[in-house]
């Protein structure tokens, strides 16, 4: 009998319970409102983690190995790799032609920036890696500066020692000029109505460009926004209205992605001296405006499609990265190189993903000119870079693999000047370890 009594009355607490569970989701009784705040947070975490897996992370793709052929066309020359390395470390490496490691940074955010006061709260990152490296650039004396993404740009020794931290919320690009100043992409954060940006949703980030000394000052600064509207396009910052009846706009609308001076060795023609190209991904949109004038002088919507990386090739000519992700997927969607002639308004494309050679990713994308002729160009979702001959052949590939069968994120590979052979390889077994380089 007591068995019976204990039996029912357990029965009748759970029977409770489940009518008072039911009532609590149909009439939202207390604790409602907490269950669904942790429920939230569970989903919250969860979607985070899985996002950062796809984000970082991907398995090698089937019937995509390329045959790299036995010949000596490549460019010969160190190559600066930055990834994401295996357990969701940051690492940023020079390795030779035949991948084997010379030099090794570790890039750790908590370590490199543990105080950082320039950054809101919520935007801090939590937990490795955090962030990513998103523009970076070896100066002639060995000295890597970089992008930690959105959160700011380092200079760090040879021994990875921090030699400055410019507290601007840089990213996406860095480019070495000839005088050897860098020029950044970067953002800032607007509170406040502005004349510049009415029917702007506030706060939002302008988009800036930045010249920065090798010592970290910040030279001069400009807003794509100021450029734009100066120059007789401000419709370009309104492409994306949030409603049929009003001009008001939200979120990433330009997006900035590269900035670049025209070289001081290059041969001038349409271009010159003190012209500035620019990237904006989200409007499609490259232009050039020259920095002494504030003029734009050339600029191109909807030739492309979320660009990135447009490069001088001459006086008259440029290239870009047209990441082109919106054919669709059954049918194989493909990114290519185009190459721009700004006098005749042509685009050709020089190279472009195809059966015999797969290249695409969605976001992201890198490519260099080598003196040879031969593109390198960084497949950064696929986690590898790979170099072309003229004729679209692969003489080089470079495969950022982290796990059995996966690859990790390479943001991007750049061939180095003959001039830091000497640089790095008088310390070929200092400063790195091979265990970091998977």
């Amino acid at each position: 009998m007591d068995r019976v009594a204990r039996a029912l009355f357990i029965a009748s607490i759970l029977a409770i319970f489940f009518v008072y569970g039911v009532c609590v989701g149909k009439l939202r009784l207390f604790p409602y409102a907490l269950l669904v705040q942790a429920v939230t947070a569970v989903q919250s975490v969860y979607t985070t983690f899985l996002q950062e897996q796809i984000w970082y992370y991907v398995r090698e793709p089937e019937g995509e190995t390329v045959i790299i052929p036995d010949n000596k066309q490549s460019f010969e020359g160190l190559n600066l790799v930055t990834r994401v390395a295996a357990n969701r470390d940051l690492s940023a490496d020079i390795v030779d032609m035949a991948n084997h490691p010379i030099h090794h940074w570790d890039i750790n955010w908590f370590d490199i920036w543990p105080d950082a006061q320039h950054i809101p709260e919520n935007k801090l990152p939590k937990t490795k890696p955090g962030t990513h490296i998103h523009g970076a650039v070896v100066i002639n004396n060995g000295d890597l500066v970089f992008n930690f993404e959105h959160l700011g740009l380092v200079r760090l020794d040879r021994n990875g020692k921090v030699v400055w931290r410019l507290p601007y919320r840089t990213h996406h690009s860095v480019s070495l000029h000839d005088d050897g100043n860098l020029w950044v992409s970067g953002q800032r954060k607007i509170e406040e109505e502005t004349d510049l940006f009415p029917h702007r949703k506030r706060p939002f980030q302008e988009h800036m460009i930045l010249e920065v000394s090798p010592d970290g000052i910040i030279l001069e600064e400009w807003s794509v926004a100021k450029l734009l509207a100066d120059n007789g396009y401000k419709g370009l910052l309104y492409l994306g209205s949030l409603h049929n009846q009003s001009t008001e706009v939200d979120g990433d609308i330009l997006h900035l992605n590269d900035v670049e001076p025209f070289p001081e060795t290059m041969e001038e023609d349409f271009f010159s001296q003190g012209d500035i190209m620019v990237s904006l991904r989200n409007i499609n949109t490259v232009f050039v405006f020259n920095r002494q004038s504030g003029k734009i002088k050339f600029i191109c919507t909807g030739w492309f499609v979320r660009q990135h990386d447009p490069d001088f090739i001459d006086g008259n000519r440029f290239s870009v990265f047209d990441n082109n992700n919106i054919a669709p997927e059954q049918h194989g969607q493909q990114s290519r190189i185009a190459i721009v002639s700004v006098r005749e308004r042509t685009v050709e494309t020089f190279f472009e993903g195809n059966e015999k050679t797969p290249f695409y990713t969605d976001i992201m994308g890198k490519h260099q000119w080598l003196p040879n002729g031969n593109l390198l160009i960084t497949e950064a979702r696929k986690g590898r870079a790979f170099e072309i001959n003229q004729q679209g052949d692969v003489v080089w590939q470079y495969k950022n693999y982290v796990g059995d069968g996966m690859l990790g994120l390479v943001e991007e590979v750049q061939r180095l000047s003959p001039a830091y052979d000497s640089v790095f390889r008088s310390n070929e077994s200092k400063n790195f370890s091979t265990d970091s380089l998977d």
